[in-house]
């Protein structure tokens, strides 16, 4: 099918990897004093970013996209017919969807035929990333542009990542906490399972010990799929990981043991938009169910 799928940069697509999907990412930016801002990817490497919080503990901020960075790449395919389907992060996090649906309107007053569809996904980094693949397969499988809408509306409500972080002091610190709030305080020194559903920040647990929340982890999820009666070959998986890629291909082959079952390998790190509010350490456990399941 002939139409474009864009995301802003917190779906969190290794870039290569959205390049062979033919994904056009609109980049986020990110600053450590608040004042010079770097475009990610292009202007601030990923490892060097998280290295920098880790061994400066620096507390870095990230800026949505501008209604330009829209713009312009929306006009790309708008002058050449071409209709656009764009993923942007929950808007309970960040104002990317509202940028991209001001560009969208200045876009048909210009063009008053052109097709542009502006998706909040009520997601958030990994899981972003697959609700954007999901958009991909049903591209390349000849889904029309109407049907692939409402097959995306349809199923960004089972998105899910489970995951924990090293520290919850970049939470506290850029006030993206939420309802673990209450448990945080001055204890800084605790073990999160963090939930992230539909936009919203909710609490799984805590324990003293990374190892023991990340199994954890893998026990709520299997717990979530149980209660739920879910099928784990109907949903797409994703480890979420900062730069620890061995604790990542790790943690990647303990869970595809426990549930039975290898996954897709979808190439996505948890990126500069996601981690100043992670911190250098997360890891995580991302699905959403196919479209077709």
């Amino acid at each position: 099918m002939n139409y474009q799928i864009i995301s802003d940069g917190a779906c969190d697509l290794v870039p290569d990897f959205a390049d062979k999907l033919n994904v056009r990412i609109v980049p986020f930016y990110v600053s450590f004093d608040k004042e010079t801002y770097f475009k990610e990817g292009s202007e601030i490497d990923h490892d060097s970013f998280y290295k920098k919080m880790d061994l400066e503990h620096a507390i870095p901020s990230s800026s949505l996209p501008s209604v330009n960075d829209y713009y312009e790449i929306f006009s790309e395919y708008t002058q050449n017919n071409v209709p656009i389907i764009c993923i942007c992060i929950t808007t309970k996090f960040s104002g990317s969807y509202n940028s991209a649906t001001t560009a969208r309107q200045h876009i048909l007053e210009e063009y008053p035929d052109a097709k542009i569809t502006v998706i909040d996904s009520t997601l958030n980094t990994v899981t972003q990333g697959l609700y954007v693949y999901e958009a991909v397969r049903m591209r390349d499988n000849n889904i029309s542009y109407d049907d692939t809408v409402k097959n995306l509306e349809r199923i960004k409500s089972t998105g899910r990542i489970f995951f924990t972080v090293g520290s919850l002091e970049y939470l506290v610190k850029n006030g993206r906490i939420g309802k673990v709030a209450t448990i945080a305080g001055d204890k800084l020194g605790i073990k999160p399972i963090i939930i992230m559903s539909e936009g919203e920040i909710g609490l799984g647990g805590v324990t003293r010990n990374r190892e023991k929340t990340k199994k954890a982890i893998i026990e709520q999820v299997q717990k979530y799929f149980k209660n739920n009666n879910l099928k784990y070959e109907d949903y797409t998986f994703t480890i979420g990981t900062g730069y620890d890629y061995e604790e990542a291909a790790q943690y990647r082959q303990k869970f595809e043991e426990a549930i039975g079952q290898k996954f897709s390998d979808i190439k996505a790190v948890i990126g500069t938009t996601v981690g100043c509010h992670t911190g250098p350490h997360p890891i995580g456990i991302g699905f959403i169910k196919k479209y077709d399941a």
